[in-house]
């Protein structure tokens, strides 16, 4: 089982823990699937606000993004095969 979630890094631990070993509860549906990328992207993009402030929902979204891009789960295919 993983520690962290393979979306956005969240623990998997009490609050996070969800019916995946792989992604918390907020990164995946009811059945442990994960979500789609743009639905994840707002979630971590509303979290990135809640920590930076000042910040614009654009920039929220924007950083969120490259943030995503260093997650095993959404890594570009070539990435994860080095």
């Amino acid at each position: 089982m993983a520690k962290n979630c393979e979306s956005c890094s969240a623990p998997l631990l009490s609050d996070f823990k969800g019916p995946s070993d792989r992604y918390c509860v907020y990164c995946t549906d009811e059945k442990g699937n994960l979500k789609p990328p743009q639905e994840v992207q707002q979630g971590i993009a509303k979290w990135v606000k809640s920590w930076q402030e000042g910040i614009s929902d654009e920039q929220a979204i924007t950083r969120a993004g490259y943030f995503m891009k260093a997650m095993p789960a959404w890594a570009e295919e070539s990435v994860r095969q080095k």
